[in-house]
């Protein structure tokens, strides 16, 4: 015969695994507004991620980045000749002094985002009326923008060209068509 307090225990410690095995859900927090066409779009901070994202891939240089600017002001993103790179590319237009960043920090940043077969902005948190930074968890994100930040240091500004499959796939979302290359200038601001 069971005793009930050992049936408590064993029921306690089962659902306490069961918590632990969901994880949490996060919430990111994005910009309203934004876009060229004044729609909302939320492009970096998504919790549609896909299934089992990489926890690393290589990341190559963009040969041809986009001009640095001024941290804290809205930059240009400019799409380099030619096709799309087929993997993660970055460059530090600003390298920041403050501490760096890790994939299980939660950032807050400034960004514009531009479609590579377009030419065209989907998303801007400059866009969003305040003109305020945006903060999110970067397990909610798109796997490029994961691994994209991963080492930046706050205070600087870092471009990444994400392909497809580390942003929106084949379904694309919103604004974004499928299949799409993205690129995105982000501004950290702060960690945490």
């Amino acid at each position: 015969m069971i005793r009930p307090r050992a049936l408590s225990v064993a029921v306690i410690a089962l659902c306490s695994l069961g918590l632990v095995a969901c994880g949490g859900s996060t919430t990111a927090s994005t910009a309203s507004g934004g876009g060229t066409s004044g729609g909302t779009a939320t492009a970096a901070p998504s919790t549609t991620a896909p299934v089992s994202p990489p926890t690393s891939v290589p990341i190559g240089t963009i040969a041809d980045p986009s001009p640095a600017g001024t941290f804290g002001v809205k930059p240009t993103v400019t799409v380099p000749p030619g096709p799309p790179p087929s993997g993660l590319e970055s460059a530090d237009l600003i390298v920041g002094t403050g501490p760096a960043v890790t994939s299980a920090d939660t950032v807050t940043v400034q960004y514009v985002g531009v479609a590579w077969s377009t030419k065209q902005q989907f998303d801007a948190s400059w866009n969003d009326g305040t003109g305020q930074p945006v903060s999110f968890a970067l397990d909610g994100v798109i796997p490029g923008w994961t691994l994209g930040m991963v080492g930046m240091k706050v205070g600087g500004r870092r471009e990444l060209i994400i392909p497809p499959d580390l942003a929106y796939g084949a379904q694309g979302k919103g604004p974004i068509g499928p299949n799409e290359t993205l690129i995105f200038i982000i501004d950290l601001v702060g960690i945490g």
